[in-house]
């Protein structure tokens, strides 16, 4: 089984949300309600900057962007936490053997002391940060090389993710793929059109899908 990070195995808006927020009132202006500003994390700092400050481009918009990372960092781990009924997901992949990994489009400097503050560095069998290789999601060359970290066939692995780039990147890979609907969907997303296998309301919704009993 293969995560995706931001809004699928993580609940990163938090503090991201938080540090958009923070550098708004930096800047003079007003917090943005969480809600407008959630369904937007998985799209990144690019996105969220843009969402945040409007049409701003150029130097501004960089100095921004490198503003809201540094926010981001000092915070990356205050209220981030797996969401609801992940652990339990988890646990039962340890029971049984499974192994699992994580690929995500965000970069290893922020990756990997965010897993290591929850403890998942040492819990996840591979990472694959949007940094390791060259290409990204929806590229599906980061799931082919989780799989070969992991020793696994692509055709054994299911990939899980919010948005329509990892679905993209798990059938390219050859990969089951499942939505994570309880992750940051907008509302104009329809993700029955990305074509996955299965759309999962609750993590606990991946066990059955994967032929597992429920977790004990």
């Amino acid at each position: 089984m293969l995560f995706d990070l931001d809004g699928t195995l993580l609940d990163t808006a938090p503090d991201m949300v938080g540090a958009l927020n923070e550098l708004r009132c930096h800047e003079g202006l007003a917090a943005l309600p969480f809600e407008t500003l959630r369904r937007h994390v998985s799209h990144g700092a690019a996105r969220l900057v843009s969402v945040g400050f409007g049409l701003v481009e150029g130097a501004e918009f960089e100095r921004l962007r490198l503003g809201f990372l540094d926010t981001y960092r000092a915070r990356l781990a205050s209220d981030t936490r797996p969401f609801d009924g992940m652990e339990e997901v988890l646990a039962r992949f340890a029971a049984d053997g499974l192994p699992w990994g994580i690929v995500t489009n965000k970069p290893a400097w922020l990756t990997d002391p965010l897993l290591a503050a929850l403890g998942l560095d040492r819990r996840a069998g591979c990472v694959v940060s949007g940094d390791t290789l060259a290409e990204r999601k929806p590229h599906p060359r980061p799931l082919l090389h989780a799989a070969q970290l992991l020793g696994l066939d692509p055709a054994l692995c299911s990939y899980v993710g919010d948005a329509e780039r990892d679905i993209q990147a798990g059938r390219a890979a050859g990969m089951r793929t499942a939505v994570a609907a309880f992750g940051y969907l907008g509302e104009d997303d329809d993700p029955w059109s990305w074509q996955p296998d299965t759309i999962v309301s609750h993590p606990a919704e991946l066990l059955p899908w994967l032929g597992l009993a429920e977790a004990r």
